[in-house]
């Protein structure tokens, strides 16, 4: 059975959801090309590829592994998704999330869908005009069986921890 490596640190990015007065919520996400590096170290840049095709008007991207890997015979197994557009962007968005998506499906990353709800209290980050420009980082990460178990988050505009779990205890 083919296994991806759980994402480390370097490969999480953090990015703001939405903020109110009181603090704000930052969602936990990987680009495609922690995928595409994924792959490569996993699989092989050989054993790989890519498709996008249109369907019913989506977008989707199917990502297909070669798994026999014998000089004589070759089988390649694909797994697809469709994506949704972004707000910079729209085509090169809607590219990217659905191979994000297929990779998803593949196994790599999943453990992202384990990650808990990211409330960054209000003392930890700066507002201007009700918008938030700090930048935020996973300090730390630790995944048990695909699993999020741990994770520190750091303002790095600021320079200080803005979330953890679970919570330190005293």
């Amino acid at each position: 059975m083919l296994k991806f490596r759980d994402l480390n640190k370097d490969d999480i990015e953090c990015r703001v959801q939405s903020v109110k007065e009181s603090g704000l919520i930052l969602l936990l996400y990987k680009n495609a090309r922690v995928d595409m590096a994924i792959l490569d170290e996993t699989v092989g840049p050989e054993n790989w590829q890519r498709e996008h095709y249109e369907c019913k008007g989506n977008l989707f991207c199917r990502v297909g592994i070669n798994v026999a890997k014998t000089e004589d015979r070759q089988l390649w197994v694909y797994k697809s998704d469709c994506g949704t557009e972004s707000n910079t962007e729209k085509e090169k968005g809607e590219a990217s999330d659905s191979f994000k998506r297929a990779c998803f499906n593949w196994g790599i990353g999943r453990e992202l869908y384990t990650a808990p709800f990211i409330w960054i209290p209000a003392d930890k980050y700066e507002v201007k005009n009700g918008k938030c420009f700090d930048r935020f980082e996973v300090e730390k990460i630790i995944i048990e069986d695909k699993r999020i178990t741990a994770i520190s988050i750091k303002n790095i505009t600021r320079g200080i921890r803005a979330f953890v779990m679970p919570p330190a205890t005293k």
